[in-house]
């Protein structure tokens, strides 16, 4: 796909939303060799199924240009509500 420069933060962002929404955790890309000293499950070879409850997507971009989403399974928003946080 190439860099998307600014566009990057909205491809990630949709990526984030499918995967909670679908409970699939996508695999890291170009992920080769993991760090033995570093204790992290890591998703590997190929995506896994679980319940994703919230997610995190950091973008960074350079000058200074950085957002932070983000993204709660509707189930887990809708509890909250019913319980008045």
């Amino acid at each position: 796909m190439g860099h998307l420069i600014a566009a990057a933060g909205a491809v990630e962002a949709a990526v984030c939303a499918l995967a909670v929404h679908h409970g699939t955790l996508p695999v890291n890309a170009n992920l080769r060799e993991l760090d033995p000293d570093c204790d992290v499950d890591v998703v590997r070879d190929a995506p896994r199924q679980r319940r994703i409850h919230v997610c995190l997507s950091n973008s960074l971009g350079f000058g200074g240009s950085n957002s932070c989403l983000a993204f709660r399974h509707p189930d887990n928003t809708d509890a909250l509500v019913a319980s008045g946080h």
